[in-house]
């Protein structure tokens, strides 16, 4: 019996780690790189040699490849985890195309896995496209899923689903951890997505509008220690999630107040954080043209979702307005030999331990990108 083919849509982190996952498991994958519509078959040796997809794409090691629409005519499952960069009114455009481009090319009796958050009504716009793209009837001639992925180590409890086919496969595709996963309808999948989505930003932006108050006269700020290893990078995770959600919602409804709450209070904290900077030049009397700011935030530029490169280039134009030498630095960098003052903003918890490390007796002022703005 021949093993059913698995097809990814999208070399992206998350897309490539489930697909590792499936492959030392024993499936057959192929994962297509979205950029230059080709699929390459995954093999056990591959994922284990290459732990994540910037390992893979650095070394560039030869695989065999095929049209990226021979391979989904021919595959039995489809997960769809691309790549998305575009952001406003473009993302929608950018996410209806590449799920055009992959699911156009399947067949009868397969199953669309879509791994990428929507809001509410998301997936039914893609099951709408779907039927148009390929003329087969979801949840007759071919199964539908929701299985929205972000923290890799933290995946869904329920599988949204509308099918024809047994599902004990998914389940054992899908297995991550000794919990077994639940299927419920699309709907309740969303629901249940969004609950945890607001919950997250309800309760970050709750710390994080509470600590502008705290500030240098406060005495016993030890009490907000819980909160000093919270760092921008962790705010900004599952950011599209939410603002999917707020796009999918025409009236004033309360909810749409929690949401858009959440999107004001990260837009605050990062005035605040700006703000840190201006006064830190103000108080030491550093000019801005002696001055260089590096945003220092490894990023992984594989993921799914776009919104952390998107935020870390927004807060380097915002800040090129008063300073003209703005550097942004994913990855370690030996940020302390020239003339000017340093200001270094750590975005994220391993690159301040990274920046400890490294500037031991340089004279540079370190700016903590947390809920209390610490320098």
């Amino acid at each position: 019996m021949t093993k059913e083919k698995i097809v990814f849509f999208g070399l992206s982190t998350e897309g490539y780690s489930l697909a590792s996952q499936m492959v030392i498991n024993g499936a057959d994958v192929q994962i297509i790189d979205e950029s230059n519509a080709t699929a390459i078959l995954l093999k056990p040796e591959t994922a284990k040699t290459y732990t994540n997809v910037i390992s893979l794409r650095e070394d560039e090691p030869l695989l065999a490849m095929e049209p990226s629409n021979v391979a989904i005519s021919k595959a039995k499952y489809l997960f769809f985890t691309p790549r998305i960069r575009k952001t406003g009114q473009d993302l929608k455009t950018e996410v209806n195309s590449k799920f055009k481009d992959a699911v156009g090319a399947l067949k009868k009796d397969s199953s669309i896995i879509n791994c990428l958050a929507t809001g509410f009504g998301g997936n039914n716009e893609n099951i709408s496209l779907l039927k148009h793209i390929t003329g087969l009837e979801v949840g007759k001639s071919i199964s539908y899923f929701y299985f929205p992925l972000n923290d890799l180590n933290k995946t869904p409890d329920v599988i949204g689903a509308l099918k024809k086919t047994d599902e004990k496969k998914i389940l054992s595709l899908l297995k991550m951890d000794k919990k077994e996963k639940k299927f419920v309808d699309i709907s309740s999948a969303e629901y249940s997505h969004a609950i945890s989505t607001i919950q997250r930003f309800s309760n970050l932006c709750s710390i994080l509008e509470v600590c502008k108050f705290v500030n240098r006269d406060t005495k016993h700020t030890f009490v907000f220690n819980d909160f000093k290893d919270l760092y921008l990078d962790d705010m900004i995770t599952g950011l599209y999630d939410l603002r999917m959600l707020g796009s999918s919602f025409e009236s004033a409804q309360t909810l749409m107040y929690l949401i858009n709450g959440s999107v004001r209070g990260i837009s605050s904290y990062i005035k605040r954080l700006i703000d840190t900077i201006r006064l830190t030049l103000k108080k030491n009397d550093l000019k801005a043209s002696k001055t260089k700011i590096v945003l220092s935030w490894t990023l992984d530029t594989n993921e799914m979702r776009g919104d952390k490169i998107e935020m870390l280039n927004t807060i380097a134009s915002k800040l090129r307005d008063y300073i003209g030498d703005v550097e942004t630095s994913t990855g370690s960098v030996e940020l302390f030999h020239h003339d000017k003052v340093t200001i270094v903003v750590a975005c994220s918890d391993s690159d301040y331990k990274e920046i400890k490390e490294n500037q031991k007796g340089e004279d540079v002022f370190v700016i903590k990108a947390n809920p209390l703005c610490e320098i």
